[in-house]
């Protein structure tokens, strides 16, 4: 079998590691937070993504004429800012209170400040008021701890989250701790993954792309309970919290990484599937049970020179092979990776109701 290599990732807007690279005159495009390696019997190449029409709802057990449903994260994500929309406004007639969102940007990275101003668009688009600090680059570990204490004692900012990667003199894990946890609306402060670990325990936020995972399989009724779920990856930021909240589900969990044995034979057990692991097409039809639901959490670039950009972006799952198997399954673009800007915004909302008491 061939070697392959492939980095532990997410489409998640939050983890802001998407960037780009030029090597030898070729554009890659990656989002890691972690690099892993597989063994794999198929290649990578030659699987096009098609495309369907979704439906409201399904059932994981359905199997229809060889097509899978296709989950429209758009078209979800917009129903969910629509209903935030009504709840931000409801808020504000009724107490005079508008969620606030705060970001701190750390550099000038191109690709970091897009992602802040998709936020910043986002929280336009639903009545949220964002707040946004820029600090240069070469700062210090403490002027950023200076502007994440001021959002925790800003009453009308409800949410905080700092842009990723942060500078390499940085250490990551301290300023993300030194968000409050009550306004740690990423989900990312161990006591919030800690809670969302044990039985009997509430996290006061779940990261935003394993939950709009789980939102989607909610959304098209898709059942939980006592299926058998596979989650290919492990990073603190996709992987483990959806391991966790498919668990919290009463799904029966297996979560694949570097050292496991036979991914393919376990992962053709699996009822559902959520994959985040930066390969592009790993997963190949073969892998998958007739009748499975997939969540596909990659995006990937491959060379296609019929694209403007002369790439085009796909997940970690062959949709191609896929979608002749699976019984649903979520598109790359336009699945996962709406659902998470919607989660933050939901996680925003949740947060300034929790601190007024407003119901």
């Amino acid at each position: 079998m061939a070697s392959m290599m492939f980095t532990d990732c997410s489409s998640s807007t939050t983890s802001r590691l998407f960037h780009l690279n030029r090597r030898n005159g070729t554009s890659l495009l990656r989002q890691c937070v972690g690099q892993l390696r597989f063994q794999t019997t198929a290649s990578g190449r030659g699987c096009i993504r098609s495309s369907s029409s979704p439906i409201s709802a399904i059932s994981a057990d359905t199997k229809s004429e060889g097509v899978a449903t296709v989950i429209d994260g758009k078209a979800v994500a917009k129903k969910i800012r629509d209903e935030i929309t009504v709840e931000v406004s409801r808020m504000k007639e009724s107490i005079g209170v508008v969620p606030g969102l705060a970001v701190i940007l750390v550099g000038d990275r191109k690709d970091s400040a897009t992602y802040v101003r998709n936020k910043k668009k986002a929280c336009d688009s639903v009545g949220i008021k964002s707040f946004e600090v820029c600090v240069a680059e070469d700062s210090s570990e403490e002027e950023v701890l200076r502007s994440v204490s001021g959002f925790n004692d800003d009453p009308s900012v409800h949410g905080i989250l700092v842009q990723l990667p942060l500078p390499s003199h940085m250490d990551e894990q301290n300023i993300l701790n030194a968000v409050s946890i009550e306004k740690d609306v990423d989900g990312f402060h161990p006591l919030n993954i800690g809670r969302l670990a044990m039985r009997g325990r509430e996290p006061l936020f779940v990261p935003c792309t394993p939950k709009g995972c789980i939102e989607l399989l909610h959304r098209y009724n898709i059942g939980i309970k006592g299926k058998r779920a596979v989650v290919i990856g492990r990073s603190n930021i996709v992987g483990m919290p959806a391991a966790l909240l498919l668990q919290r589900e009463d799904a029966t969990v297996t979560i694949i990484h570097s050292r496991t044995k036979n991914p393919e034979e376990i992962t053709r057990e699996a009822d559902i599937i959520i994959s985040a692991v930066g390969q592009a097409n790993m997963v190949r039809g073969s892998w998958i049970k007739p009748g499975a639901v997939i969540i596909d959490v990659g995006i990937n670039p491959v060379e296609d020179s019929s694209a403007a950009r002369g790439y085009r972006l796909v997940g970690d799952i062959c949709y191609e092979e896929a979608s002749k198997v699976a019984s649903a399954i979520t598109p790359v673009p336009g699945g996962v990776g709406p659902m998470t800007i919607a989660m933050l915004l939901s996680n925003t909302l949740k947060s300034a109701k929790r601190i007024h008491n407003f119901q």
